[in-house]
């Protein structure tokens, strides 16, 4: 793995700062840290906080309807990650999208805190909003950092991706421990203190950027703003007005929400590339992708100098910017499948780990939060090895490759959960499989995920960074929502059946990526 941050190329008209590469990685490498710290420590609880009985200080919900919740907090920071991402590149600025968005994701943990009724859904939404803000301008500054092409910029997030998973590890831990042996809330204040502490690591070493994310990329003209502003008014007024009157009667539907919300999820995605298929059909590559091709000696790239089809005029070795996007609108369709499972580790994982799995341990009955640290435990032990093929063989592998090997991993971890439930219905099982599920996805997500963020990267055009990364995160969303949906089918299902239907549904996915390998290989030009 290339791991070199040191005087990276930047982009034109940034200007980077002696070591500010590497200094300015290792701050924002250090803010993640907590706000993931933040993230996985109340994702963790959250499910079991849902369904715990009321004696116990929980809110005592059906385990579907607490899974349905899960999955509408985690779709929707996806799809805040859109709004959030057009406010860093057009009028915040991703510093100061990062320092807004983390005081909100503070002060909803705060709220979550409270021991008080009806806190639970505004300290959602607004841990949702400063999440929506965070995550696409934390993306594109370590974009910005990291440098042109796409070996410097897949090494850099995946070396983001994989340090990070130290307070992933760490997070269910210390929240799962304080929140099912005190109390809940006492974990949703270790949360707020983690983001905390990350806001004053990140003020602190703000110095390190030099001029990354000071301005905003492509600034809004006030017209447009203003146009901008009216609609969102317009939307917030309507939404307000059919929710807010039930909300105060008590009489809100919350699963019809829930509902439209995921259709909402599914549908938003989709729209939005479809917009972006309106570019003019020029033929010229833009952005990253460009970087990509003019690099010797790889696939479809040309020397410096060359011109033609080949260095990218419309001609054979360019697919055009229309057929790229068509290819990645599937390549990223296909990773919510994967999504879909990894995001039902903290919901129907957690609850197996809750209430089929023997948790004993000497005497001491292991939480069931904690199982959620295997995840990142693997990530850890298992990109070292991955680290190691990226320089040789694994650097050589498309990006389509590496997505059906990682569905092909989740699709397999699910197959053997229906075998594990099975064995469950005549009583609690061994840890050992839900230790073997989340190695198998936790190996799936190393192949997957800096993969899709750097496949985004290379075919956003310029100032748009922060947008494409969130469109990757909105696909994450749809597959999160389609698995909570889904897990619904538990109610009139047995589990077993369940995750076997579930498995086989993204093995499927995997054979059909498989096949088109090639096909997609050629439109995306970026491997």
């Amino acid at each position: 793995m290339d791991t070199s941050l040191t005087a990276p190329s930047a982009p034109a008209g940034t200007r980077t700062t002696g070591p500010g590469g590497r200094r300015g990685f290792g701050t924002l490498l250090a803010v993640d840290l907590w706000e993931r710290f933040s993230f996985f420590g109340m994702a963790a609880i959250l499910v079991l906080y849902l369904t715990a009985p009321r004696a116990r200080g929980g809110m005592d919900m059906a385990p579907q309807s607490a899974a349905a919740v899960f999955a509408a907090y985690m779709s929707l920071s996806f799809m805040a990650g859109l709004p959030g991402g057009w406010l860093a590149d057009r009028v915040l600025g991703a510093r100061r999208a990062v320092l807004l968005g983390g005081s909100l994701i503070g002060c909803g943990h705060l709220v979550l805190a409270a021991p008080w009724a009806g806190t639970l859904y505004p300290g959602l939404l607004l841990v949702v909003a400063g999440t929506g803000l965070v995550k696409p301008a934390m993306a594109a500054m370590v974009a910005e950092i990291s440098g042109a092409g796409p070996g410097r910029r897949e090494a850099a997030f995946s070396l983001f991706y994989v340090c990070i998973q130290v307070s992933a590890l760490v997070a269910p831990v210390v929240t799962g421990l304080l929140a099912e042996r005190i109390a809940w809330h006492l974990g949703f204040a270790a949360a707020a203190a983690g983001m905390l502490a990350g806001l004053l690591q990140f003020t602190l070493g703000m110095r390190a950027f030099g001029d990354v994310g000071v301005r905003p990329p492509r600034p809004v003209d006030r017209a447009e703003l203003r146009a901008v502003l009216r609609r969102v008014c317009v939307v917030a007024a309507a939404a307000g007005a059919v929710t807010v009157p039930p909300a105060v009667l008590g009489v809100l539907p919350v699963n019809a929400v829930l509902a439209v919300l995921g259709l909402a999820t599914v549908g938003l995605p989709f729209a939005y590339l479809r917009a972006l298929r309106r570019l003019p059909a020029d033929g010229h590559l833009t952005g990253a992708a460009q970087d990509v091709r003019d690099e010797p000696g790889r696939r479809g790239g040309t020397a410096p100098g060359k011109t033609g089809a080949a260095a990218g005029d419309g001609g054979p070795t360019d697919p055009g910017p229309r057929a790229r996007l068509g290819a990645f609108t599937a390549m990223m369709a296909a990773s919510a499948a994967f999504w879909m499972i990894f995001a039902q580790g903290g919901s129907a994982l957690s609850l197996f780990a809750d209430r089929h799995t023997d948790r004993d341990l000497f005497g001491f009955e292991v939480p069931a939060s904690w199982f959620q640290s295997l995840h990142p435990l693997f990530v850890l032990l298992v990109a070292p090895f991955l680290a190691r093929l990226r320089a040789g063989a694994w650097q050589r592998v498309g990006t389509p490759a590496k997505f059906a090997g990682a569905l092909a991993a989740a699709g397999t971890s699910f197959v053997l959960m229906a075998v594990a439930a099975r064995l469950a219905e005549d009583g609690p099982v061994g840890p050992s499989w839900l230790v073997l599920v989340y190695l198998l996805y936790s190996c799936g997500e190393i192949a997957l995920a800096p993969a899709g963020l750097a496949l985004a990267a290379a075919v956003a055009p310029p100032g748009s960074t922060s947008r494409f990364l969130a469109v990757n995160g909105l696909f994450g969303a749809v597959g999160v929502v389609i698995g909570g949906q889904l897990y619904r089918l538990t109610a009139v299902l047995p589990l077993s059946v369940y995750f076997a239907l579930v498995g086989v549904v993204v093995l499927t996915v995997a054979a059909a990526v498989t096949l088109g390998a090639g096909r997609l290989s050629r439109r995306l030009a970026v491997d």
